[in-house]
């Protein structure tokens, strides 16, 4: 069994942003499978659906982003989960746009939902899903550009990223998570999505 958390702030002014990715892989990832995430349990909203024969339990934190943690503690316990059934979708600012990274665990880089659950989990051996949503443009501050929205050029690949993200979430259940990263990340300078233009600051 595994829980798919996506990562997200709830509310109707947020849905668009890219602090919001992780919201949309999970709700790809539901789709997909015949679900919808609309029940209400433990502070979240959440989904029970079956992939590659396997439970999966696909989440969405309820909470503002830096207190996502105690949603995912009382999901984990309520299953009788580990860390490592436990995987987190969720944006990040240091890979570009498009660009998926699977990783096994480790620090939070600076995300403060990734930060939050850690601490209410007690650990940080939890798998991730980053999914790049690229570096703010100069002058920028990294919280505004995370809570904007993507720019148009994005907006048509974005389709594309969430599938190859529910793929990659698929065969982390499928195959496991270290034959998922091989297959998923990509190595340093190979290209995950068509170029897309530069994000300019409106005046």
């Amino acid at each position: 069994m595994f829980l798919l958390v996506g990562l997200g702030n709830p509310g109707a002014r947020y849905v668009s942003t890219r602090h919001n990715v992780g919201f949309r892989v999970a709700e790809r990832v539901a789709e997909r499978a015949g679900g919808s995430i609309d029940k209400k349990a433990f502070g979240a909203l959440v989904s029970e659906v079956s992939i590659a024969g396997k439970k999966v339990v696909v989440v969405e934190p309820q909470q503002f982003m830096n207190v996502s943690g105690q949603a995912v503690a009382s999901l984990m316990g309520f299953y009788k989960l580990e860390r490592n059934a436990v995987i987190v979708a969720h944006d990040d600012m240091d890979l570009a746009f498009g660009r998926l990274r699977l990783r096994e665990g480790g620090g939070h880089g600076g995300h403060n939902g990734i930060r939050d659950i850690q601490r209410a989990i007690g650990g940080n051996d939890f798998p991730r899903l980053r999914v790049g949503v690229g570096r703010p443009p100069e002058g920028w501050e990294p919280a505004d550009y995370v809570l904007g929205s993507f720019t148009s050029a994005e907006g048509t690949q974005l389709a594309s990223v969430l599938d190859r993200a529910a793929d990659a979430f698929e065969a982390i259940v499928g195959l496991g998570l270290s034959r998922a990263m091989n297959q998923f990340n990509l190595p340093e300078g190979a290209s995950a999505s068509p170029a897309v233009a530069p994000l300019r600051r409106s005046a």
